[in-house]
């Protein structure tokens, strides 16, 4: 075997393995320029299909403040308004049902757990969870806030 046939076949790994580090790097980049584009477009297909947030309509005040039971013999005063959406309009609405699930919210709850803000917000927020669900007529949203007018534990 002569020199050059050693050379030649000494080449031959060597280019193989520049050309396979060259596909793999195109296959990384261009999978990563996939994965980019994908991303992006989930990402504005989100924003388009999310609706917009309702407008503020009229502030319906519950005039009472109610007591509820909490655990251990504490209780809890509460009062609190509901925050309407324009789609519900200037008509007067029943508020029984925002009244008990607030009952249904608060009782039987721990008393420290409503002594922290943010106890106080995780409640709150699930109590504006179930009113909004309640508060749903015909995919129009008639709830979209409500706000503690008491609250008061011993």
């Amino acid at each position: 075997m002569s020199k050059d046939d050693k050379d030649t076949a000494a080449d031959a790994p060597k280019k193989s393995k520049k050309m396979l580090m060259i596909i793999v790097l195109a296959v990384v980049l261009l999978g990563a320029g996939g994965g980019a584009a994908g991303y992006a477009f989930l990402n504005k297909g989100d924003s388009a299909a999310a609706k917009p947030p309702p407008e503020r309509g009229v502030v319906v005040a519950i005039e009472n403040t109610m007591t509820i039971n909490l655990a251990d013999a504490h209780y809890l005063k509460l009062g609190f308004a509901l925050q309407m959406t324009k789609d519900a309009g200037e008509e007067e609405i029943d508020t029984a049902e925002a009244l008990d699930l607030a009952i249904d919210q608060y009782t039987g709850m721990n008393i420290a757990a409503l002594e922290t803000e943010k106890g106080r917000a995780k409640a709150k927020d699930e109590l504006l969870a179930k009113i909004e669900k309640a508060y749903t007529v015909d995919d129009k949203q008639l709830v979209m806030g409500i706000y503690f007018t008491s609250f008061v534990t011993q």
